[in-house]
């Protein structure tokens, strides 16, 4: 029996994992000690724990302990990773490469610099398939540029850029090469040396950790890289973001990052076989349903589908059981179509059909049969209720009709 609701949409957040949970709870009570108070046992033990996660999360990464810095989340680490440069480097240059896809927080961060004149972008298409050309980075660097931001995973359609072969063209221009790796972290090897990666950010809650605890790797040789700091105070975490740190947070994201290490080879394999159980059984059961993202570059867990003659909201709705998103989390509360799915090249209608299921550790076989089937059916009804879907049926070309307007 499948207990209901059903939760896939674990590219937005995931459940706390319970032994991250048992990893934390002694650092809300007994171990309640502030990181930076040096001069008693009570701090030791507090900067211990967080210097333990601090190690764990860097090995994960093939970092070292010192080039993690701890943030509120993933969107201040891009926002501190881009401002950061921009204001850092202003003497060098203040041209900055992105992606359409990429998320909000790189987005708005890059469009609030452009505001304030301090920063140029420019902003990469993307293929079919959600992924950038690695020869189209090349080709908008100019003398100017100081900073290319490039996300490792798209949060919504689950492509996975050609991180390396990015980094090692930024490297071999002198340029800083930034990845939100958001939604790859503890989900697929991110080898920040094997990747040319300078900063990358990083966060718990993507991979069963606490939610407001992030991370932003900074290389610290090869080249030493520095920021100017967005937020001023006590010149915590090497005078990158002052701030008490959130310890129970921090442990609870190095035993979350701990957990990723020992499993994630298993876990990605469980996840993609779930994921292509899902995939086949929604197009064996479906017609007029369309893949968004690579068919093969993309997150074990992903898998977004347009419906086509179906409205995204009424199917969201008409599902409420299954718990699933129209989009990126951030954005959810628009009802303009995905900027993503749009950047594809799909048309409005399409983009609007789009929904995305995020499979992760608790889903199980059961489940995925349920939604398959739960889906199958009310799109089915909702396509029965649609002209549209009818007139298509019988061959009429919708393109060429003549709608009258009076």
């Amino acid at each position: 029996m499948v207990k209901l609701p059903i939760y896939m949409d674990n590219h937005a957040t995931t459940r706390l994992d319970p032994r991250v949970l048992e990893a934390m709870l002694p650092y809300f009570s007994e171990k309640f000690g502030n990181a930076a108070s040096r001069n008693h046992a009570f701090g030791w033990e507090a900067e211990e724990a967080v210097e333990k996660a601090r190690a764990t999360i860097a090995s994960l990464l093939n970092a070292k302990s010192k080039e993690i810095i701890f943030t509120s989340g993933a969107t201040e680490s891009d926002n501190l990773a881009i401002k950061g440069v921009v204001e850092f480097y202003r003497e060098k240059g203040n041209h900055i490469i992105t992606c359409v896809t990429e998320h909000k927080a790189v987005l708005d961060s890059c469009r609030a610099l452009e505001r304030l004149g301090k920063a140029e972008v420019t902003y990469l298409p993307v293929d079919k398939y959600g992924m950038v050309d690695p020869d189209d980075v090349r080709q908008a660097i100019t003398d100017r540029t100081v900073l290319i931001t490039i996300m490792y995973a798209n949060n919504e359609i689950g492509t996975i850029h050609p991180v390396a072969e990015i980094g090692k063209i930024a490297k071999d221009k002198g340029i800083l090469f930034h990845c939100d790796a958001v939604q790859a972290v503890g989900k697929i090897g991110v080898d920040v040396e094997r990747d040319g990666i300078d900063l990358l950010s990083l966060t718990a809650h993507k991979i069963y950790g606490p939610k407001g605890l992030g991370a932003l790797y900074v290389r610290s040789r090869g080249p030493r890289v520095r920021l100017a700091p967005i937020i001023d105070g006590g010149g915590h975490e090497r005078g990158m973001r002052s701030g008490t740190l959130n310890v129970p947070g921090i442990v609870g994201f190095g035993a979350a990052c701990e957990i990723a290490a020992a499993e994630m080879a298993a876990e990605a394999r469980r996840l993609t076989d779930l994921r292509n159980k899902l995939q086949a059984g929604v197009f064996e059961r479906l017609d007029e349903v369309y893949l968004n993202g690579h068919p093969t570059q993309r997150l074990p867990g992903n898998f977004n589908v347009s419906f086509a003659y179906v409205e995204g909201e009424s199917l969201l709705m008409g599902i409420s059981d299954i718990a699933v998103s129209s989009g990126s989390a951030c954005t959810s509360a628009t009802l303009e179509p995905s900027y993503v799915i749009r950047a594809l090249g799909v048309g409005e209608e399409l983009a609007h059909s789009s929904i995305r299921f995020g499979l992760g550790r608790f889903n199980t076989e059961e489940e995925v049969d349920y939604v398959v089937d739960r889906v199958a059916k009310e799109v089915k009804r909702l396509r029965e209720m649609s002209p549209l879907y009818e007139m298509a049926r019988e061959g009429i070309d919708l393109k060429s009709v003549q709608w009258r307007t009076d």
